[in-house]
């Protein structure tokens, strides 16, 4: 396609990413009709980031930010989705992730690699300000669609109100108003049956 080896390689990491489209994730779209894909979780993120920027507990780089979102579940193309609440499949998680990473982000020329590869582990660690606020729309993402969907996802699969507010410990470190949203929610949710108290 072409002569340049640079263009190459991020035409091949842009046509791997094609993938994430195919990687189904627990959490339905609203009205219940199908599974999200990981590409629309992360452009549902990205959307949220800059709508829900003002929340952010302190000042981040939304272009940062947007570019961790955007390629925080690419490991998935390989690794496939982790359903959170899944204690067997979180034991092996991130040494699949590891091992995909290495694969997907060597794609890229090194700089590049380095880079994005950067930004994920960034966001793994949520240790700034861009990733405590990329975790927290990480996790009240599937929370805003369970709760549209009356929590039929949180009912199949039988979760409790501990496992998600464990899940949540830390997403009002990336946003207070987020977290108290959250709360509202699984609340809201223990009350109608929807998660087991």
């Amino acid at each position: 396609m072409t002569d340049d080896p640079r263009f190459a390689k991020q035409l091949q990491f842009i046509l791997e990413l094609d993938k994430e489209k195919t990687i189904l994730r627990q959490t339905h779209l609203t009205g219940y009709r199908r599974q999200e894909n990981d590409a629309e979780h992360a452009w549902h993120m990205a959307v949220m980031a800059c709508l829900l920027q003002e929340y952010a507990n302190e000042p981040i780089d939304l272009a940062r930010t947007l570019l961790m979102i955007l390629l925080h579940d690419v490991v998935e193309i390989d690794a496939g989705d982790t359903y959170a609440y899944d204690p067997e499949g979180v034991k092996t998680q991130r040494e699949r992730e590891e091992k995909a990473a290495d694969r997907i982000f060597g794609l890229l020329p090194e700089d590049q690699a380095r880079e994005f590869r950067d930004l994920f582990e960034e966001f793994d660690r949520g240790d700034t300000p861009e990733a405590r606020y990329a975790h927290a729309l990480d996790n009240f993402q599937p929370i805003l669609l369970n709760d549209a969907n009356d929590g039929k996802d949180w009912r199949l699969h039988q979760v409790g109100r501990l496992q998600v507010e464990k899940r949540n410990a830390h997403t009002g470190e990336g946003s207070e108003k987020i977290g108290q949203a959250v709360q509202a929610i699984i609340d809201r949710n223990v009350a109608k049956g929807n998660l087991k108290p």
